[in-house]
């Protein structure tokens, strides 16, 4: 066997992604807000998508759930396309979505809401495990089970509407800012589920994220999105040993005046 065919051999050993996107584009009226964005994310990993407020990383979880039709580009889901596809096909397909700020039903009760997100099912028996299984994950929600999901605190329903994506059993999540307005302790013990999540029931997740230090230890790959384009992306590990990413997410710089320098200097991805 030669080089070629050992690493084509070794290609074809590679599992096909869960989720591909190719050359993606989607736009609010006039305004295009994500420019030929392409990403893949590996079966049973966490990828992530970091950058500042209006680069787009909400616009990307729309435009694969469906929220938003792409104009450009391809939306692959288990090798089907999905491009287009109302959100209640998608759901079907294995796919959830948490949105940005929760977003639960606030007059129905916790128990309800997560019967909700359990509406495509019809495995009784599947539905009450996974019941017990988020209560195990979430115990405050089997406390306020009977309470309206209006009345929770933030982190609280930040645990629900995680929880009330589960209860469709996904494949895929996707998870929008799940730190959002939320205390550094609440966004940890968060963060901590979401792994458990991953690990223990192989959820695939794409995650969303401005908390770029606790996105890059929780995600096994991430992309920089800036202006609604990916200009770089790497293993988590690698990308949190990028200088631009140390100074530019994660607020460390050099000290002294090289450092100053260094802050002013264009990021080497553009």
């Amino acid at each position: 066997m030669n080089l070629a065919q050992g690493a084509d051999k070794l290609r074809g050993l590679q599992p096909a992604p869960v989720l591909a996107l190719a050359n993606v584009e989607s736009a609010y009226g006039p305004v295009k807000a994500i420019r030929g964005v392409s990403l893949s994310v590996a079966p049973g990993s966490i990828a992530t998508v970091l950058g500042a407020n209006g680069a787009g990383k909400t616009t990307i979880l729309k435009t694969i759930s469906g929220v938003l039709d792409p104009t450009r580009g391809s939306i692959a889901f288990k090798g089907a396309s999905i491009a287009g596809l109302d959100p209640a096909q998608i759901v079907r397909r294995g796919l959830s979505h948490v949105p940005e700020g929760r977003e639960v039903f606030p007059l129905l009760s916790v128990r309800d809401n997560l019967l909700m997100g359990a509406y495509t099912r019809r495995d009784r028996d599947g539905v009450a495990r996974d019941m017990e299984a988020v209560y195990g994950y979430f115990p405050v929600l089997r406390e306020r089970a009977g309470q309206d999901a209006g009345l929770l605190s933030g982190g609280q329903q930040q645990m629900l509407a995680i929880s009330r994506a589960l209860m469709a059993a996904p494949e895929l999540i996707l998870l929008d800012e799940p730190s959002l307005g939320l205390s550094p302790k609440l966004t940890k013990d968060i963060f901590e589920i979401v792994v458990r999540i991953n690990r223990e029931r192989g959820t695939t997740i794409l995650l969303v994220e401005q908390n770029a230090n606790m996105a890059l230890n929780a995600a096994d790959y991430g992309y920089v999105l800036e202006n609604g384009r990916i200009v770089a992306e790497d293993t988590c590990a690698a990308l949190r040993e990028k200088d631009d990413i140390k100074e530019f997410y994660l607020g460390m710089k050099d000290s002294g005046v090289r450092g100053e320098r260094r802050w002013k200097k264009r990021k080497t991805w553009r």
